[in-house]
């Protein structure tokens, strides 16, 4: 999981301790469905196309007749993709259908550029060569990537991800005025993680392996924090204190980062495409 995220949307998912967790990427099978699902949609729009294109030029001469084909080729297979994509933020009708998305390689919302890219090395990957080294590429990528996805600089994502957080821990009440005075430094990734699934699974322990990995995470916590915790408290206890305080204050800071932004960046009319 990247730790490079610059803010938290509303698409993000948050630990206990503010980390927001990446969408995981999309499986081949359903991507391959996904594909399967746009082909269909573009074989309809091709099939119409022809329809119509043979209607408006059938007393015309064969150059007229190849560049009217040619230009349908172009608009099915490149420009309707490409458009869809840059409008949808990454949606095409079977990503759409599937709940599937692109994004770029940092997970941000791919743009114009990315959208034509894909389309192109698409045309060749896809229509061309009938998918095979999309394929292939995609089975090798631990992303999933095809192709087009390396050149674009992007991959497929899965929104509809059925993800059930454990509750986090709550605040002890005879450590609360202790916790909202304190001096409480945010806590290295590694060990907020650490300390959130040892007390998930502290009554799973041995009596004698939860004291002295609790003990251990206690004196790891308590250096990042001052003034120390009364005297006497239990270090799960402590724990649980520092760990539902700093959730706190984490969550207020994104929220008022997230106002900031929404004050100085206009609004974004695409935000508001589904």
């Amino acid at each position: 999981m990247s730790n490079s995220t610059v803010g938290v949307g509303a698409d993000d998912l948050v630990t206990g301790e503010a980390v927001a967790l990446e969408l995981p990427a999309a499986g081949v099978a359903i991507r391959a469905l996904s594909g399967f699902l746009d082909l269909l949609v573009a074989g309809a729009a091709l099939w119409i196309g022809l329809f119509v294109s043979s209607s408006m030029t059938e007393n015309s001469d064969e150059a007229i007749i190849r560049i009217a084909m040619t230009l349908l080729l172009v608009v099915v297979t490149v420009a309707l993709p490409t458009s869809l994509e840059t409008l949808t933020r990454g949606r095409s009708v079977g990503k759409l259908a599937t709940g599937l998305r692109t994004v770029r390689d940092d997970a941000g919302p791919i743009g114009f550029r990315h959208a034509l890219t894909r389309a192109l090395v698409g045309f060749v990957e896809i229509w061309a060569l009938v998918g095979v080294p999309a394929l292939v590429s995609a089975i090798v990528s631990n992303k999933g990537k095809r192709l087009g996805d390396y050149a674009a600089g992007t991959y497929v994502v899965r929104e509809r991800v059925h993800m059930t957080l454990p509750p986090p821990p709550m605040m002890p009440l005879q450590l609360a005025a202790w916790a909202a005075g304190a001096d409480i430094a945010r806590l290295p990734d590694g060990l907020a993680m650490a300390v959130r699934q040892f007390l998930m699974r502290a009554p799973l322990l041995s009596p004698q392996s939860r004291a002295t990995l609790g003990g251990q995470l206690h004196d790891e916590v308590v250096a990042y924090v001052s003034p120390l915790p009364p005297s006497g408290v239990h270090p799960e206890v402590v724990l649980a204190a520092v760990i539902a305080d700093r959730r706190r204050r984490d969550t207020i800071r994104l929220e008022r980062d997230a106002a900031l932004r929404r004050r100085l960046i206009p609004a974004d009319p695409i935000d508001s495409l589904p």
